[in-house]
């Protein structure tokens, strides 16, 4: 992977190599600011890269009976909204049950965010990650699915019904 994003830089013209460049400090000063401020109310567990190479921080909100893994950008200043979010609830000792996930698509920010439910679910010896398909979810089913089967959950979907569940063991 790194020798594909050197053979890309290569290809590129000085002046887009600047423009990238400027970009990156502009994201990294603005990661600083965002870290100051996120970290004041809630518990940051990682800094990733998006499949756009754009960084972002996550964070978590758990107390004990619900569980948001949050993620904020770094291209805008955080003014306390987050920018994706995974919502869910403890169902009980062993399952964490995802009640929605809100934020824009295709900008890998929901993998992103599945990546650290799994690992925050591991970490509290959690064994299943379940959820719903709901009516309201039809108008985009087949990204859903795509979504979930990527993270390794299992998709029953009931079309008779417009409804259906996902389940996930986190440590496999």
């Amino acid at each position: 992977m790194v020798l594909a994003t050197l053979e890309r830089e290569e290809l590129k013209e000085p002046e887009e190599l600047q423009q990238d460049l400027d970009e990156l400090e502009f994201q990294l000063f603005r990661m600083q600011e965002n870290m100051k401020r996120i970290s004041k109310r809630w518990q940051v567990i990682g800094i990733e890269q998006t499949k756009e190479e754009k960084w972002v921080i996550v964070y978590i909100l758990d107390d004990g009976s619900q569980c948001k893994i949050m993620l904020n950008n770094c291209e805008t200043a955080y003014d306390g909204i987050w920018d994706f979010s995974i919502q869910a609830t403890y169902a009980d000792d062993h399952t964490i049950h995802i009640g929605d996930i809100k934020g824009e698509e295709n900008k890998g920010y929901g993998s992103i965010c599945m990546k650290y439910l799994k690992n925050h679910a591991v970490d509290q010896n959690v064994q299943y990650i379940t959820g719903d398909i709901a009516k309201r979810d039809w108008d985009h089913l087949d990204r859903l699915i795509h979504f979930y089967e990527k993270h390794n959950f299992d998709v029953r979907v009931e079309h008779e019904n417009c409804g259906g569940s996902i389940v996930c063991q986190p440590h496999l």
